[in-house]
């Protein structure tokens, strides 16, 4: 028997996602359901799916998020920033602020018209200067978790970049096994802020943008160059978002949050 969806569609600068309102836990989706959803020949057509739930652990609400493979990951900047602009929406756009639970820990939204910050998760596992041979070449790696992890490379030749060779090299090398990486190219601009490119994991291609990505970047380039908080981040997709952070101690961070706009494109039904 068939079952019908009403789904929403949203991009996060350029990061599209479908949304769907399980607060009543009506929706169960098999991979290959959410897959299906995600085909941009077949499906709806996004970069992954996003359903809201019912908060468990002291949140208001719970975020789950699925890779266009239909695999379910921890977090999503991009789609935490539409997340959020979702649930406001769901709400009469009555809220200013909240907290919702993620499997990458709480993150908390709060709106300034149609741009929305989210405080992410405290990040972990830097790791910088790692030179690794990826698909027949030296690269400087640096890395770090946050939310997911991430992997930096700083070039100088953005647009020459091959992001799905070296991409894919990175996202499967065995430094990073078994579970792999998301993989980022970023370069430094005159302004001092930095543009960057990005290979998502679960995707398996590039993406338009990549919020944790460009808060991994964001990270590592004050990490190289000390520069300061907000560090505007220019992604793909032609948006330039903003990373804030308080650097704690050497190499900790908290209150680290990225801000930018979280749009709605349209909404409808769907037949599985």
């Amino acid at each position: 028997m068939s079952k019908t969806l009403h789904f929403w569609k949203m991009n996060g600068a350029g990061n599209d996602f479908v949304m769907l309102d399980n607060r009543d836990l009506s929706i169960s989706l098999s991979g290959a359901e959410i897959e299906g959803l995600c085909d941009r020949h077949r499906g709806i057509g996004a970069d992954g799916l996003l359903l809201v739930e019912p908060a468990t652990s002291g949140g208001d609400f719970k975020m789950r998020y699925y890779n266009a493979d239909g695999g379910e990951a921890e977090m999503c900047g991009n789609g935490a920033r539409c997340f959020g602009r979702f649930v406001n929406l769901l709400h009469q756009n009555a809220l200013q602020s909240f907290r919702f639970e993620t499997l990458a820990g709480m993150i908390s939204a709060e709106f300034e018209g149609d741009q929305v910050r989210i405080n992410m998760s405290t990040p972990h596992g830097l790791s910088l200067n790692q030179t690794l041979d990826v698909a027949g070449e030296k690269l400087t790696v640096h890395s770090v978790n946050t939310g997911v992890p991430h992997a930096v490379v700083f070039v100088d030749d953005l647009d020459g970049v091959d992001v799905r060779k070296l991409g894919a090299g990175l996202r499967y090398h065995a430094a990073f096994a078994p579970r792999g990486t998301n993989a980022n190219f970023a370069k430094v601009l005159d302004t001092g802020g930095i543009a960057i490119r990005t290979y998502e994991r679960g995707v398996e291609d590039e993406t338009l943008a990549c919020g944790t990505g460009m808060v991994a970047c964001g990270l590592i380039h004050h990490e190289l160059s000390g520069a300061a908080a907000p560090i505007p981040v220019k992604v793909k997709g032609g948006d330039t978002l903003k990373v804030g952070f308080v650097e704690a101690s050497a190499h900790a961070y908290e209150n680290v949050t990225l801000f930018g706009p979280a749009d709605f494109v349209f909404e409808g039904t769907v037949s599985l």
